[in-house]
């Protein structure tokens, strides 16, 4: 068994790095969560966590992974038999709509390469031609955590005004909360997905819906089964500062200190952040001859980067050397992916001496394998990141 000095370096896009005051922050006396102490501090914490959604309604919080807030989205806004309209722009876009097909939905999955994100213009085709209004919902992912794509969310919903549909919206930021801009309400998003382990800097184990009135009013008839799911007691008992289930309370603590930390920093400055070190990881992967898996620069993700290898090089084998030597573990490609790529997490806890590690790992790794490359990427970085300092 090999001895490990250091820290793992841990660069996957999620669960990202926790940082040590919201691990303190988690490490406290559980409390009474039937107690008033408990209800000033639920009160409080749901009117916080609201800020960084940007939502003027309500969010629930769910003891749960993003799977678990992907499912409450659905059972708590469609019956059995509705369509809803999804797009393919990667893995977890499929998984969700696996989820939506289990539970007896009619899904109309734009087919997609993984390498774009959502065309609005087809979504307001589809919408338009659907005279019916037989679409109940338009459900689209962000920020594609398996190809590091994003999708524009605030042209989905001109895309659905300008076809004059009813359709809900309901958009996955599980990888970018807290990480991109993302405005719930401003934007008219009816349901938004969220997840603790990545932009919001906490392990796994905490799921969100924030949703608007529009979608309050659609649960009340949707008829998919849910119980554990249901927003209604959830919504009765927040009233009151409470949960109708034993909630993760200590998570729900670091949750308070992962919002001190990012209302410190400003939301703004957090965003800033992220596009700056993406661009530095970027310019390495040019400078390296690789290239970025999402094609159009509008579209690429400031949470990670996924590069493709060339044809006939294996990313895991090189993922296998990078961990070996250095101890770095980088995320797998997946699905239709797997092997080609490899990705790269930029987000959360993270500055540009954990991004200058995060490349020189890379490179190191790049050297002691096959794969055509060219040296400098890091440096690269470094001279970007000189230049546009925080």
């Amino acid at each position: 068994m090999t001895t490990r000095y250091g820290r793992q370096f841990l660069q996957i896009p999620g669960p990202s790095n926790v940082p040590d005051r919201v691990l303190r922050a988690i490490d406290q006396p559980t409390i009474d969560h039937r107690g008033p102490d408990f209800k000033e501090f639920t009160w409080g914490l749901l009117e916080r966590v609201k800020k960084v959604f940007k939502c003027e309604d309500h969010v629930i919080i769910y003891p749960s992974s993003g799977s678990g807030a992907w499912e409450a989205a659905l059972v708590n806004t469609l019956s059995p038999g509705d369509t809803i309209l999804m797009v393919e722009t990667g893995e977890f876009a499929v998984l969700w709509r696996d989820i939506a097909i289990r539970f007896g939905l009619n899904v109309d999955f734009v087919p997609g390469d993984w390498r774009h994100g959502v065309d609005p213009q087809i979504i307001e085709e589809k919408l338009k031609t659907d005279e019916s209004q037989s679409i109940k919902a338009v459900a689209v992912v962000q920020n594609e955590t398996s190809t590091g794509v994003t999708s524009d969310i605030f042209k989905v919903r001109q895309a659905i005004d300008a076809a004059n549909h009813s359709a809900l919206l309901l958009v996955d930021v599980i990888s970018s909360l807290g990480s991109v801009d993302y405005r719930h309400s401003e934007w008219g998003v009816d349901v938004t997905i969220g997840g603790s382990q990545k932009g919001l800097m906490l392990p796994p184990g905490l799921g969100f819906n924030a949703i608007n009135q529009k979608a309050i009013k659609a649960s009340a008839d949707a008829k998919l089964p849910k119980s554990y799911w249901n927003w209604s007691p959830i919504l009765e008992s927040n009233s009151n500062g409470f949960f109708p289930y034993t909630p993760a309370t200590n998570l729900l603590f670091g949750l308070d200190e992962a919002l001190n930390m990012l209302f410190e920093e400003g939301l703004d400055n957090a965003f800033a952040r992220h596009a700056r070190l993406a661009e530095a990881t970027r310019r390495a992967v040019d400078t390296w001859g690789l290239e970025n898996l999402a094609i159009n620069p509008s579209e690429y993700s400031n949470v990670l980067t996924a590069v493709l290898l060339p044809e006939g090089h294996d990313a895991d084998g090189l993922r296998q050397i990078i961990l070996e030597n250095f101890d770095m573990p980088l995320g797998t490609g997946l699905g239709k992916v797997k092997g080609k790529v490899f990705r790269i997490g930029h987000l959360g806890w993270f500055n540009e001496l954990m991004l200058a590690g995060t490349l020189s790992g890379v490179e190191m790794g790049l050297s002691l394998s096959d794969i055509p490359f060219n040296a400098g990427g890091v440096q690269a970085a470094l001279n970007y990141l000189i230049k546009n300092s925080g």
